[in-house]
């Protein structure tokens, strides 16, 4: 069944829009909507050169319809998820189906079940194993 996220005025007003997810095989993954001419697009909210967050919780760097990764500066369609620069070159951002109906956005990706808005709690991500301390 549909889960209603948000509405595609949000996304567009705010420029992007992070909620976190739990797929098919139990893992928790970042989810970010961005703007599209004809309403929004749904990325896994990652580069796929290095793994590096789009948005950090502050939102999605974005020019010009592009997603920016911050780390090595590539640029992906915010639309098509295709990139044809810098490290990421040659490769699409995996997508996530979201459908719209009446100006609100829903998940309909039957591979991902809702968790809440926002990113990752601190506590859930890549854990240290240094034993230094500061």
């Amino acid at each position: 069944m549909p889960t209603q996220l948000t509405t595609v005025e949000t996304v567009h007003e705010a420029g992007s829009w992070l909620f976190t997810a739990t797929d098919a095989y139990g893992s928790d993954e970042e989810i970010l909507l961005v703007p599209c001419e004809d309403g929004v697009q749904a990325w896994i909210n990652r580069c796929t050169h290095e793994a590096q967050r789009f948005d950090t919780g502050r939102g999605a760097p974005m020019r010009e319809g592009q997603l920016i990764c911050p780390k090595h500066g590539s640029l992906f369609d915010a639309c098509s998820g295709e990139c044809d620069n810098g490290e990421a070159a040659g490769t699409t951002l995996p997508d996530v189906s979201v459908a719209v109906t009446n100006g609100q956005v829903y998940l309909t990706d039957d591979d991902f079940t809702f968790q809440h808005e926002g990113g990752l709690d601190e506590d859930d991500g890549p854990s240290s194993t240094s034993h230094i301390g500061f």
